[in-house]
């Protein structure tokens, strides 16, 4: 009772590769693949308190999920959180599902239920047709999800670590956003069926070339899988998007990035933010001042360097003195 417990979780952010088979008319639909990334990340904390609050960056989300969750698991109090970093929203990188997995695992933490990833990620409605955001929050990584049957969130079948010298280039667009909530939801109603050849093409593309290439740490073919991957992907999605990618000048920069024997480029998710892969630091940041020598005085183009991130989520548990048992100590020892 003279400590107080405060729990501090960071989340990182995850590429979305593209999904294996969109028909819905298997026994298991979707499937998908991602990428876990350092350098940008949510990072929030936990304390006890009298009544739920929330305070920071994204704070009405973050309340909307710590309501939810106080409501289906009776919390014997409150708790105030504060968040200090957020991954950027609706730009592609997994930001509402992490900021979800944050509370959830700070909540179960600070007041020692048992709570996974999956079950928090089920009770506040993440991870509907994906398996990367949780599978990213649980255990970091190159992700492969085997798709989704009923309502929880699909199981990851695969996961390698990233090769440490391979980097990823983002390119932001700060003037666009992707499609999300109920536009997702109709983009995803209106899609054209999807061809029964198309999605075994992938799936064989991803047991068989992209998975091989990383454990054989062969950037060229993983690269190449997931261009093509992003190409079948794309072309599927254009009539939601506007195009392969989202963002025109993202595309752009994208087809640059090609020409120029990057070995993989695509859109995370809906996007509008692109990726290329590197196969080290130093031919990444050439790159990157390429690119900001053509696109980068000051327009809505931006560009950054990413390591991949080889674990999950960080949680730490800090236990305070109380205040008022801090003044009492002092006033004892006078």
């Amino acid at each position: 009772m003279n400590r107080r417990r405060v729990v501090v979780v960071e989340a990182p952010c995850r590429l979305h590769f593209g999904f294996l088979d969109l028909s819905e008319t298997a026994d298991r639909c979707y499937g998908s693949l991602g990428l876990t990334l350092e350098g940008l990340a949510t990072r929030l904390r936990a304390e006890p308190a009298g009544d739920l609050s929330a305070s920071g960056p994204q704070a009405e989300r973050v309340l909307g999920s710590l309501r939810l969750l106080a409501q289906q698991l009776s919390l014997p109090g409150g708790v105030r959180l504060t968040v200090e970093t957020a991954i950027p929203e609706h730009v592609g990188l997994g930001s509402g599902t992490q900021l979800a997995l944050a509370v959830g695992a700070a909540v179960a933490r600070l007041y020692d239920l048992d709570l996974p990833p999956r079950e928090i990620a089920r009770l506040l409605d993440r991870g509907a047709r994906s398996g990367i955001g949780v599978g990213a929050f649980e255990q970091g990584g190159f992700i492969v999800d085997g798709g989704r049957r009923g309502e929880a969130p699909p199981p990851v079948v695969s996961r390698v670590p990233f090769p440490e010298a391979w980097r990823v280039i983002l390119i932001f667009d700060r003037e666009a956003r992707g499609l999300h909530g109920p536009a997702e939801m109709e983009a995803f109603r209106r899609l054209p069926p999807f061809p029964e050849e198309a999605a075994g093409r992938l799936c064989r593309l991803v047991l068989l070339k992209a998975l091989p290439a990383l454990l054989e740490a062969d950037v060229a073919s993983f690269g190449a899988a997931v261009s093509e991957l992003q190409r079948v992907v794309g072309d599927h999605f254009a009539p939601a998007q506007g195009g392969r990618f989202a963002s025109p000048r993202v595309a752009q920069v994208l087809a640059w990035l090609e020409g120029q024997g990057a070995a993989g480029v695509g859109q995370s998710s809906w996007g509008p933010t692109g990726f290329a892969l590197a196969g080290s630091e130093a031919e990444a940041l050439a790159l990157v001042r390429d690119l900001e020598a053509r696109w980068g005085d000051g327009g809505p183009l931006s560009f950054r360097v990413c390591r991949a991130r080889n674990q999950g989520a960080a949680l730490s548990v800090e236990e305070e003195q109380r205040p008022g048992i801090r003044a009492a100590l002092r006033m004892a020892r006078r």
